[in-house]
């Protein structure tokens, strides 16, 4: 399975934001299968003032009818963050359109980022607590958000849900010892599920940037820096279950 990583900066014009993307997806080759972008690139959360709300699209708008078209030009599946309409605060909402150009999954935040001083829940809803996967080539592929990242039982339900790849797009947050807690937990979850991470995650001076992907042992197949950036990587499901055999961790586990 070939992926694509787009490290990406997104501002508060979401047509500037869809020409943007537009320039990465086209550079792309065309022997992908799947295309992932970070979180909230539909449109930056900009301040805390900023008013999310009007700029929250329906899932048939022009964010996901953008992404559409280029996942049946690409041939592949696309990933990527945007802001859902909803009946008051908007969601959090990863968008999945396969490479027919059809909504194939959506995963509604379901951690808020209430923590190091901000306080996402002001701003937008929860989602429904689950776990969220879909299919890709016989590859159970499972769903995260950012902070999720630091919630451990939110990734084991996912590989309990038969997740051997574990997506999370981010927006994290620059600060003291942020990109250590983000590489940290990355690794962690890849090793502990022995599964693969990827986590394409938002440049730019308020974003940590250094997208990454791992393997289920927890080593680096491919890492962005701090700027806008592409990072492909081969990913071999057949690792999952020889990993698995030598490390069985999830077999022996004792706990309820």
């Amino acid at each position: 399975m070939r992926v694509a990583m787009i490290q990406f900066a997104a501002g508060l014009d979401s047509a500037v934001n869809r020409r943007e993307i537009a320039g990465r997806l086209e550079s792309l080759p065309e022997d992908l299968d799947l295309v992932v972008l970070p979180e909230a690139v539909m449109h930056d959360f900009g301040d805390t003032h900023h008013d999310l709300a009007s700029a929250a699209e329906e899932l048939d708008g022009p964010f996901v009818s953008f992404l559409a078209e280029h996942a049946r030009r690409l041939g592949a599946t696309i990933v990527a963050g945007m802001f859902e309409v909803a009946d008051d605060l908007p969601f959090n909402t990863l968008v999945v359109v396969g490479a027919d150009g059809h909504l194939r999954a959506t995963y509604r935040k379901v951690h808020l980022y209430d923590s190091f001083g901000y306080r996402e829940s002001d701003r937008m809803a929860p989602g429904e607590v689950a776990a969220t996967s879909f299919d890709l080539g016989g590859v159970r592929i499972g769903l995260m958000t950012c902070y999720d990242l630091r919630f451990p039982e939110m990734s084991r339900a996912l590989v309990d849900d038969g997740a051997e790849v574990l997506l999370v797009p981010a927006a994290w947050l620059a600060g003291e010892h942020k990109l250590h807690h983000w590489s940290t937990l990355l690794a962690a979850r890849a090793i502990e599920n022995t599964a693969f991470v990827i986590a394409p995650a938002q440049s730019g001076e308020r974003y940590t940037g250094h997208s990454l992907a791992l393997d289920p042992m927890g080593l680096v197949l491919g890492e962005a820096g701090s700027d806008d950036d592409i990072v492909i990587v081969d990913l071999d499901p057949d690792l999952v279950g020889a990993v698995r055999d030598i490390n069985p961790s999830l077999a022996n586990r004792r706990m309820i």
